[in-house]
């Protein structure tokens, strides 16, 4: 694993960590160096302004920022780098995370924010590996790897759901070829 970081975490408190560390433990799952950072665009706009205009001088190739509430962080960073940004909405006691989802997604032309999932970070570590991978066979070699492992999984499950109807000999019904049944309430 290269020491230099290749993608910045960031979010708006600390209190987001535990919503994106799943981003960290991807990254390093992958080996890809990163760093974790609080970057408030609201409390410290000026040092947030300087992370983001700086990171790609820095060696940075991604940024993943998480936010909850108004959620300002991500497309505040996408205005003022070149680099691509990936939002993470948080969600918080209201709303559930959407008002930062919609917030994260709501950007002008020209400023663009990818976004996962509310609180799917994991999903944001992905996908900034597989923009890294665009240039790095290492980590291409490792996601198809990892997408073999996430289809062997599935098929997996599949054999086990079938195995589970077949012991309990679920007829399978055909939906194109079985008449729907109606209950005597449903009209005719």
């Amino acid at each position: 694993m290269d020491d230099s970081p290749a993608v910045g975490i960031v979010m708006g408190s600390d209190s987001d960590w535990p919503t994106m560390q799943a981003a960290a433990d991807v990254l390093a799952e992958f080996g890809v160096a990163h760093e974790v950072d609080v970057v408030s665009a609201h409390r410290m706009p000026a040092e947030m302004i300087s992370y983001g205009q700086g990171a790609h001088v820095r060696g940075l190739r991604v940024i993943i920022a998480g936010a909850g509430g108004a959620a300002h962080l991500p497309g505040m960073l996408a205005s003022v780098t070149p680099l691509p940004v990936i939002g993470v909405p948080v969600a918080l006691q209201h709303l559930d995370g959407m008002d930062s989802l919609l917030s994260i997604v709501s950007m002008p032309a020209g400023v663009p924010v990818a976004t996962v999932a509310i609180g799917n970070a994991r999903n944001a570590g992905l996908l900034a590996i597989r923009i890294l991978a665009i240039t790095d066979e290492r980590l291409t070699s490792a996601m198809l790897t990892f997408q073999e492992s996430l289809a062997n999984t599935a098929r997996d499950k599949g054999a086990a759901l079938r195995a589970t109807l077949h012991s309990h000999q679920v007829v399978e019904v055909d939906a194109a070829t079985t008449p729907p049944v109606l209950s005597p309430e449903e009209p005719r």
